[in-house]
């Protein structure tokens, strides 16, 4: 329950204490006294999003501060456990808002985050106004408006529907890739078929190069070769050398050491001339080559450079893009093996949501006849017993909230087609439509104190009164806030508030004051006769009162 609104330095409000009590708590007041500021103030407090210029002109800080009563087993509770706040049975909220727009909350005296204000007012507060008829009225709202009426959990069917969707894209996605790389299986199997049938390895231009050109120049340099070959051989300067050390070795006995020093030069030499015609030979033998094995190198060296250049790639890195294509189309056949598995998968997920958003149905058809009784209890004591409320459902393609469409319609009289309520009724019976759906509404939340802005606008007479003692009778169980233009509604509050504005020194003010008897009867005269206040309307103040 909301026992006290306090507010320093808002809009029009210098300084204004409000305590508020159980029942049904009536605002009125002549139009632009300031009946909307104290919503938006309050709004402020509960951090709801509105206006951004509400600091009073000249004042350096405005502040709204709201006490609420909460039970220990209030939902508010919970939420104040969570953010380890120690229960207490009084809930303080305050808020501040500089003339730059900074703003800055508090609950219990601990500075905290607008949100979480936010987050506590669903619980707190419940606001029925006159701006939100539109919405009741706009059908594609319906479905939100009953599942909260029946308080229904939609968190299950949206995971639900979000994991078809998430297995549905990556299904899409997999299957357009498959696709793609079908286009290209053909250029995948014969380049790899290709790159096999060579198996080129890294190094092997190189190495094919440097035999290529040197079978190319062997020939010339055979020739030379072979002259030096001949030219160290026994036929010339072995030979020769061979003759010289016989001829040293025969003459040495005859003049004793002095030969020993040339022989055995000799002979290191004749040791070398074998090293050297040895080596002259295994060359020559190296270059000993058939013509085809030219032509064979040849061949080889070009088909790897073309593969090279076909793909735009280092001759080295062959081997490396011949794996990397074969895993090319061993993906092709696990994106097979992939799709198979994630059409498993969304198979199952659609079953999982198909159970859940046909209990969600069957959940949303019961509380659709709930409401539709609701409605016929609320409707009666409005003063439209012979009218019926429908809430009809129809398949749609499946979503997020379910695969059902919810449309209000209504019919005036029994036997009259229904159709939508703003099509149907009438200006007066539409806002006795309203109003009684806001009450099947505003029931679901206990606890929570309700407030209805002019929610009355648009009927008089009896049925202003009718609406004034549903909201007096539904104020038995809750806490009602009710700014009213109607005296036959004020005359139903168990509270009665005024509103007035004065201007002093060129300076608005609003202020609430709480009437007495005598002062509630001038203000429902007023109501009723305007400024000037007779006798006559007086009397049917007292007896508006009285009833």
């Amino acid at each position: 329950m909301l026992r006290g609104l306090y507010i320093r330095n808002l809009l029009l409000i210098d300084r204004l204490d409000l305590e508020f009590q159980t029942g049904l708590n009536v605002l009125t007041g002549e139009t632009g006294a300031g009946k909307s500021i104290l919503l938006d103030s309050l709004g402020f407090v509960l951090g709801w999003r509105g206006r951004a210029d509400l600091v009073r002109k000249g004042a350096d800080r405005g502040e709204v501060t709201a006490v609420f009563d909460i039970a220990i087993d209030h939902p508010v509770s919970k939420i104040l456990e969570m953010h380890d706040f120690a229960h207490s049975d009084e809930l303080i909220l305050r808020r501040t808002n500089s003339p730059d727009g900074r703003k800055t909350a508090f609950i219990n005296d601990r500075r905290v985050s607008g949100e979480l204000l936010r987050i506590l007012s669903n619980n707190l507060v419940e606001l029925h106004g006159q701006h939100d008829d539109r919405g009741l009225l706009d059908k594609k709202v319906h479905r939100g408006v009953l599942d909260t009426f029946a308080g229904l959990e939609l968190d299950p069917v949206s995971k639900a529907w979000e994991a078809v969707q998430n297995i549905q894209k990556m299904l899409d996605t997999a299957r357009i890739g498959l696709e793609k790389a079908k286009v290209d299986v053909d250029f995948l199997n014969h380049s790899v078929k290709e790159l096999e049938d060579l198996a080129p390895e890294p190094g092997e231009e190189v190495v094919l190069d440097s035999k290529r050109r040197l079978m190319r120049s062997a020939e010339k340099v055979r020739e030379n070769i072979s002259k030096a070959s001949h030219a160290l051989g026994l036929d010339a300067a072995e030979g020769a050398m061979m003759d010289a050390l016989r001829w040293l070795e025969t003459s040495s006995n005859s003049i004793e050491e002095r030969l020993e020093e040339p022989i055995a030069a000799l002979m290191r030499s004749a040791s070398e001339l074998a090293d050297a015609q040895r080596g002259i030979n295994d060359c020559l033998r190296s270059l000993d080559f058939d013509a085809s094995d030219l032509e064979e190198a040849e061949e080889r060296l070009f088909a790897i450079r073309d593969l090279a250049r076909k793909h735009n790639i280092l001759s080295d890195n062959l081997a490396e893009f011949t794996d990397e294509l074969r895993g090319q189309l061993e993906a092709i056949d696990n994106r097979t093996e992939q799709i198979a598995g994630l059409e498993d998968e969304l198979s199952k997920a659609n079953f999982v949501y198909k159970r859940i958003s046909d209990k969600l149905t069957v959940e949303r058809q019961k509380a659709a006849a709930e409401l539709d009784n609701s409605m016929v209890s609320e409707l009666k004591p409005l003063k439209m017993e012979r009218a019926v409320f429908k809430t009809q459902m129809t398949d749609i393609a499946a979503g997020a909230n379910g695969c059902d469409m919810v449309a209000f319609t209504v019919a005036t009289n029994p036997g009259a087609e229904f159709g939508p309520i703003e099509k149907i009724a009438s200006g007066g019976e539409l806002s006795r439509f309203l109003l009684a759906l806001k009450i099947c509404l505003a029931r679901q939340n206990e606890g929570v104190t309700l407030i209805f802005d002019e929610i009355d606008r648009g009927v008089g007479g009896a049925t202003a009164d009718a609406v004034g003692r549903r909201l007096a009778a539904l104020a038995k169980s809750a806490q009602i806030l009710a700014v009213t233009h109607s005296p036959q509604v004020a005359a139903q509050g168990a509270h009665h508030w005024q509103v007035s504005k004065t201007v002093v020194n060129e300076v608005t003010t609003s202020t609430v004051v709480k009437l007495n008897d005598e002062e509630r009867t001038k203000e429902i005269a007023r109501m009723l006769a305007g400024d000037v206040i007779t006798l006559e309307a007086e009397a049917a103040a007292r007896v508006l009162l009285q009833r």
